[in-house]
């Protein structure tokens, strides 16, 4: 595939941020902006632009799947033992999959498990005595797993305050956990900011601030959000960058530096808008922060490479049967662009952090049809990205992690699931040891008479308590980046609790 043909166009995007914090802003910055409110909003996204000194060119990606995915069907244990309790907690007439092997049937119910055909196998260097598979619409998942050996699996990973037992967690009420447990907002603020909603810091942004004053320079592009605002970004100095899948946000003018037709018109709404009309402190912020933002604009405007053919943004809709836009390949191909732009000195840094994101994941019911198109938008994105990164030559420069508010349980609540709390996560990349399995596999049992769960892994309707913390992954990732153990231990202050020199889980080469 060509990299005009990756660098494909295509219509803006919807984003997702939390509704909350977007009212809190939208509130504050009416007091001064009035009806320029929205557009305060994006010039906030701004930061100042210079060149970052780095050897090499390195960046992680956040994929961020809104609403707590299932990762009991993303990632499935399929060894006997722990297949005979899935299919006893998740028969098919309700959310469960067929096993490995079993041939698709056309004439099924679309989005059924029939019509899907079994899961996937899995094919881990080191499987932990188990046996493991995929959902079946995540081929091209299985393929960097087994074949590429570029995609690894995190396993049974959430926010933790200490390393927690399972009787630690139901019987000691002074051992430290995670606040607010089973909360969408909070643990989507836990994963990215280590701390319940309403933090402001996110571990992102802040190995973001600790590369940038290594160097001593700054970059507008250091840390940059396709998926509206992200507070994994937001750093203590750095300011995240926000973009659509087109690219960089304008700030009124159009491609031709005009509005309605007329430069003249749009060098006067830069004036208008960069210039403080007093002395009042805030007035002038805004307005530095406004000439930033229609400078940053105007430099990654003409640093992205062009886009290309829409078409390889389209993936084929399990329950539709037809291709469809994928909106999360739309924000890695901007990312991609951005990452060949990094790559060739375009926009003065060596080191970013990204973020992306797709909704829909708190599948209370209609799961196996809905879980399914997300499968599906979820496989054509992350090969679509890996496809691009190749392209360029980019695939060793890059990594990327899923993450989400929650796993959730392994009973059925009818024909879907509830809240729960550990889930399997993915890791991709040229630099990744791909092909295998890290962190520590959880033993997954059936429900008993007493309707409890056997098992030192599983609570609360066979929720997952972690057994790697979210500061484990992020440390990982962190020294791959260039941060020292003392600036990791700055970042997750908690990796002191977990018995493990930073940057150990292993998934990095």
């Amino acid at each position: 595939m060509t990299q005009a043909k990756i660098f494909a166009g295509a219509p803006a995007l919807h984003h997702h941020a939390s509704r909350r914090l977007f009212m809190r802003q939208a509130s504050a910055l009416s007091l001064v902006a009035g009806a320029g409110a929205p557009l305060a909003l994006n010039l906030l996204a701004a930061s100042s632009a210079a060149a970052q000194t780095a050897g090499d060119y390195k960046a992680v990606v956040c994929l961020f799947m809104f609403g707590g995915n299932d990762a009991f069907n993303t990632v499935l244990a399929t060894d006997p033992a722990s297949w005979a309790a899935y299919s006893q907690m998740r028969p098919e007439a309700s959310i469960g999959l067929r096993r490995p092997g079993v041939l698709p049937n056309s004439s099924a119910g679309a989005g059924t498990p029939a019509r899907l055909g079994g899961v996937l196998p899995l094919l881990p260097t080191n499987p932990q005595g188990r046996e493991y598979a995929l959902h079946p619409l995540l081929g091209k998942v299985q393929q960097l797993f087994n074949t590429e050996r570029r995609l690894a699996v995190v396993a049974n990973i959430g926010p933790l305050e200490r390393p927690t037992s399972k009787t630690q967690y139901l019987n000691d009420l002074t051992h430290p956990k995670p606040p607010r447990l089973f909360s969408h907002n909070d643990q989507q603020s836990l994963w990215q900011t280590m701390q319940a909603e309403g933090a402001t810091v996110g571990w992102g942004g802040r190995m973001a601030d600790l590369i940038e004053s290594s160097s001593g320079q700054k970059s507008a592009f250091t840390a940059v959000s396709a998926a509206g605002s992200a507070v994994w970004l937001a750093g203590k100095d750095v300011r995240q960058y926000q973009v659509s899948g087109a690219g960089p946000l304008r700030l009124g003018a159009d491609g031709g530096g005009a509005v309605y037709g007329s430069q003249r018109v749009a060098l006067d709404l830069n004036s208008m808008v960069s210039t403080a009309a007093g002395n009042h402190v805030f007035e002038q912020h805004m307005a530095e922060v406004a000439r930033r933002s229609i400078k940053a604009e105007l430099d990654l405007r003409g640093a992205l490479p062009p886009a290309g053919d829409p078409g390889a943004l389209q993936f084929l809709n399990p329950i539709s049967g037809t291709l469809q836009f994928n909106a999360l390949a739309h924000q890695l191909q901007v990312v991609a662009r951005l990452v060949d732009a990094g790559r060739r000195g375009k926009t003065g840094t060596k080191r970013q952090v990204f973020f992306v994101s797709l909704g829909g994941f708190d599948t209370h019911s209609g799961q196996n049809q809905r879980h399914a198109e997300l499968m599906a938008r979820l496989d054509h994105a992350l090969h679509y990205f890996d496809t691009a990164l190749g392209a360029t030559g980019a695939r060793n420069s890059v990594t990327t992690f899923t993450a989400s508010d929650f796993g959730r349980t392994f009973t059925s609540n009818g024909d879907g699931t509830d809240h729960g709390w550990g889930a399997h996560q993915l890791v991709m990349g040229g630099a990744v040891r791909g092909g295998d399995l890290y962190g520590t596999a959880p033993t997954l049992v059936a429900r008993n008479q007493a309707s409890d769960f056997n098992s030192p892994d599983q609570v609360r309707n066979g929720a997952l308590i972690p057994t790697t913390s979210v500061d484990q992954l992020g440390a990982t990732l962190g020294r791959w980046m260039g941060l020292s153990d003392n600036q990791l231990k700055e970042v997750f202050p908690k990796l002191a609790y977990f018995n493990q020199a930073p940057s150990q889980l292993g998934f990095m080469g």
